[in-house]
């Protein structure tokens, strides 16, 4: 008995903490006019305690929503902006030796934050980019011996520019398996561009904007979403999926057993953000081709995109079997 009302009480504050997930995305959607669907994907990989990539050109809104998401979520933000010259120190930290105290000193770098914009990285060399995705799947950095823990929730928005490619260092696609999402923005509609440009400037709305949720509560969150069910049948349909892609003609390299993981912990985000506490099929194929075009390695003669490939066995694979 009194487990089951102890059960009651932890639903009833999940549901209320849902409800202000909606309005997380609802001040965010404020801000990035006519981006409805690309906030609840970001949302859904935040919740579900992966990392998002986002390839697109400058001006549509990237840094706009990562700064969105930090200052609605009460989360510590910090940008850095990728260059050729930049050093894993510059990311991570560095100690300096105090004359007066006869000691090295760690200066934390800017790393040790809560949500990361990692703006342009393919611009970086491979070597600092590496410092960055060692930290993302480590949760962790070690430097001079020691290892510092990151602080938590801890989330990476990263972007690349798929159209300036001179000068740039591309991620290779072992590296890119650390995002559980790959997005792209896109222009707007003639309407919410309309709307943008008669209205305040973005930078003004976004020093408006006010925590909802505090970063304890999103901890939570993350928890309560890794347990939501998923059924047997519906994991037969992801091992479905995972096994089209790799007898797939134009695909030199299918999914592996860690996109499945991806696969059903973004699942469980979206089926968080529709109010339920089990998933569906519908959730897999919102996501299917955010989580996993970018672990794909089509062939040299492919003829399509990784998306395209991605949507085409999504289409071809059934939700039975």
């Amino acid at each position: 008995m009194l487990r089951s009302i102890a059960n009651e009480r932890k639903t009833g504050t999940i549901m209320g903490k849902a409800e202000q997930i909606e309005a997380v995305k609802a001040q965010v959607d404020s801000v990035l006019l006519g981006k409805s669907e690309t906030v609840r994907m970001a949302l859904a990989c935040l919740l579900a305690g992966g990392h998002l990539l986002i390839e697109d050109v400058p001006g549509v809104g990237k840094t706009t929503l990562a700064h969105a998401l930090a200052a609605s979520l009460g989360l510590q933000y910090q940008r850095i902006q990728f260059t050729s010259d930049l050093l894993p120190s510059d990311i991570l930290g560095v100690s300096v030796y105090q004359r007066e105290h006869g000691e090295f000193r760690f200066h934390p770098g800017p790393i040790f934050s809560q949500l990361i914009l990692a703006d342009e990285i393919n611009r970086a060399t491979p070597k600092t980019q590496s410092a960055l995705l060692e930290a993302m799947a480590e949760q962790q950095v070690t430097i001079d011996g020691q290892t510092r823990a990151l602080p938590q929730p801890f989330f990476v928005v990263a972007t690349q520019n798929p159209v300036d490619l001179a000068g740039t260092f591309p991620l290779p696609d072992s590296q890119l398996d650390r995002f559980l999402m790959r997005l792209n923005i896109g222009y707007p509609a003639a309407e919410a561009e309309r709307e943008m440009l008669a209205g305040d400037d973005r930078r003004d709305l976004l020093a408006q904007l006010k925590p909802i949720l505090a970063p304890g509560d999103l901890q939570t969150l993350r928890q309560h979403v890794r347990q939501l069910r998923a059924s047997g049948a519906l994991v037969d349909y992801v091992q479905r999926l995972l096994a089209a892609s790799r007898v797939q003609s134009n695909l030199k390299l299918g999914l592996s057993p860690r996109a499945g993981l991806a696969l059903l912990a973004a699942s469980r985000g979206m089926a968080f953000l529709a109010g339920r506490d089990f998933v569906l099929p519908e959730d897999v194929q919102q996501v299917f081709v955010a989580v996993t075009a970018h672990r794909m390695v089509p062939t040299q003669d492919a003829g399509a995109s990784r998306e395209t490939i991605a949507a085409q066995i999504q289409k071809r694979v059934a939700v039975s079997g």
